[in-house]
């Protein structure tokens, strides 16, 4: 333990510190970090999420993307171009601050800082990037069992685990990562128990995210809120998007969960025999709920470059992410990983949600889409219901419930004395036998 402490207090050498420490590698979740669209020919490439300027028309233009059920994979509508994520600073970078500009950075848009406090708390407590100190960010568009973002995490684990001079990886994951995490340990369980540790998982939707996903495939997702919205993709745009995105439809509520209520959409609507006409509350389980996205989204298209492009709900994609939650199902913890679960608390969290109203009823269940939500919430960070952040199915180490937000919790110093109580670190100023994490926060 001391010498712990004095390696964060820099009181030994640089090679000391890579060889008394397992290496940390964060993994980002849905929309957690940055996409560039890359041009074929010429390699030139253009930051397309996250960015303030120019949002919405750089977003329709070159992330609007298509479902190709031969392969899996989601591809930009644009076929000259390909989407990439930059693995500057270690992979850091990408996760970092999603939109690095000037302009982001003076006014400190909050919403945009994604792993970055938790990078310099770590970077505080002697981690070194690029030896003890790694990031994973992915396209999140994507199915989280698809080839391309295995690869990339066992690529990431194998760097990490080279640069620290063979020691196992620490992974810390954020909400869609863990599945992403749970998917790789299902499908290659042999490459994470040579190279992993601990896993640390923060807001992960284990059972999914009911009033969050139902609403974004009806009418789409608003991922910054207040002033800076106005500068930001609209939720229409995303919706388009999102439609197409195996990733969404992995985090559908589990219907098989034994939730303490389960989760419904309802809908007021209005129906007309001949000369009357009368109101009705109708209810949609998590079963149901497919029938409801037909119908709202049997017309639902969009203008690309002078063509119309459909965009129902994609069964396809539903029938793909079916097949992800068989892989889910199976994961099973290996023997000799520590697993460690922190999940959001005391925020409203969307549960149930209600489209139109008795005085105000839908009559096409298509007008769906261009309502606004009202929700019934639960206990949860906002986004995940703690519920289904808990509901892990591993044998954890320590369940621990914060409050914070989805993304707040990424920033949280309730968060940090945990992560470095389990890490075994310790900032400069404060020694490491000294902190007494509680069982609950």
């Amino acid at each position: 333990m001391l010498r712990d402490y004095l390696c964060c207090c820099g009181e030994s050498d640089a090679d000391d510190v890579v060889a008394d420490r397992d290496p940390v590698l964060l993994v980002s979740g849905i929309a957690g970090s940055i996409l560039n669209s890359k041009k074929k020919k010429s390699g030139f490439e253009t930051r397309v999420w996250v960015r303030i300027m120019l949002a919405d028309l750089e977003f329709k233009k070159k992330l609007w993307s298509i479902y190709n059920p031969e392969t899996g994979y989601t591809e930009p509508l644009d076929d000259s171009t390909e989407i990439v994520v930059p693995q500057d600073d270690y992979g850091l970078y990408a996760i970092d601050i999603l939109d690095p500009s000037f302009f982001v950075k003076l006014l400190h848009v909050t919403d945009l800082y994604q792993f970055h406090d938790m990078i310099d708390m770590l970077v505080g407590c002697g981690y070194k990037k690029g030896t003890t100190l790694f990031g994973y960010g992915y396209d999140f568009r994507q199915s989280n069992r698809i080839g391309q973002l295995m690869d990339g995490l066992k690529e990431k684990l194998q760097t990490a685990y080279k640069a620290s001079g063979g020691r196992k990886v620490n992974i810390i994951s954020h909400s869609m990562g863990g599945l992403l995490v749970s998917c790789f340990i299902s499908l290659h369980s042999d490459i994470f128990t040579r190279y992993v540790n601990k896993w640390i998982t923060i807001a992960t939707p284990f059972q999914g995210a009911p009033g969050c996903v139902n609403d974004s495939i009806l009418t789409g997702m608003q991922f910054v809120d207040g002033f800076e919205s106005f500068f930001f993709v609209s939720r229409w745009s995303m919706h388009q998007l999102l439609l197409e995105c195996p990733s969404i439809y992995e985090m559908l509520p589990r219907p098989d969960f034994n939730w303490k209520k389960q989760p419904e959409i309802k809908v007021w609507r209005k129906h007309s025999n001949g000369e009357e006409t009368c109101v009705e509350l109708e209810s949609y389980g998590t079963n149901g709920c497919i029938t409801l996205f037909e119908e709202a989204l049997k017309n639902n298209e969009l203008k690309y470059g002078g063509k119309t492009v459909a965009l129902p709900f994609n069964l396809e994609i539903l029938k793909w992410a079916t097949g992800t939650l068989e892989v889910l199902s199976k994961t099973q913890l290996p023997e000799g990983v520590s697993f460690y679960n922190i999940y959001g608390t005391s925020c409203d969290t969307p549960f149930d949600v209600c489209y139109g109203s008795e005085s105000s009823p839908i009559d096409e269940l298509s007008e769906i889409c261009h309502t606004m939500p009202e929700y019934c919430y639960v206990d949860g960070d906002g986004t995940v219901p703690s519920e289904s952040a808990m509901a892990d199915n591993f044998e954890a180490v320590e369940r621990v419930g914060v409050c914070a937000n989805h993304r707040g919790l990424l920033r949280d110093n309730n968060v940090f004395l945990l992560i470095q109580n389990w890490l075994g670190v310790s900032p400069p100023n404060m020694h490491h036998t000294s902190k007494v994490v509680p069982d609950a926060l």
